[in-house]
């Protein structure tokens, strides 16, 4: 168990699999990462700092994986993400950004739909805590950090089922 955190599974959507025509909201994704809390978990700020000092943390989402020593996590310099940039959000606001970033104009599959119930919103309805992070500005992004039109990311605190889990949601 690493930082009191312990890795126990990973999932990801690609909404390429649900819509064949890359126009049609096909370079969309979702990346699940649900790690275990320790029994002695701290408050949520302390849960936050485990997690961005967590080796799962250092993901460029850009088809590297997860890279244990790497400097990066998702558009941004790993060093400069701290706790204080996430800000608590509602259950119904993290669905708005969810909603809105998949657009709500769009027919979603159902079958995308589905598989989006259960590994996100399912995890995000049953979260004790909630938090967004907020976007870091043009100094944070490492030099081919753009790669993503958008990038979402919601880290849920779940402590009767003592989980963690950070959702990206974003495209490229």
């Amino acid at each position: 168990m690493e930082n009191g955190l312990a890795h126990e599974e990973s999932a990801f959507i690609n909404f390429r699999r649900y819509v064949p025509d890359p126009k049609e909201h096909g370079f969309r994704w979702v990346d699940i990462k649900q790690l275990r809390l320790s029994a002695e978990s701290v408050d949520d700020r302390g849960l936050l700092a485990e997690l961005i000092g967590h080796e799962q943390f250092r993901d460029d989402y850009a088809g590297g994986g997860v890279l244990p020593d790497g400097p990066r996590h998702g558009p941004y310099w790993l060093r400069l993400i701290t706790p204080d940039l996430y800000e608590p959000i509602s259950q119904e606001k993290a669905e708005q950004i969810l909603r809105e970033w998949m657009d709500p104009l769009w027919d979603v599959p159902t079958e995308l739909e589905e598989d989006l119930q259960q590994e996100v919103f399912a995890r995000l309805f049953a979260a004790d805590g909630i938090y967004y992070l907020s976007e870091l500005g043009d100094d944070a992004i490492h030099v081919w950090g753009r790669v993503h039109d958008y990038f979402h990311e919601f880290v849920l605190i779940d402590r009767s089922a003592g989980r963690i889990t950070l959702i990206v949601a974003a495209d490229d």
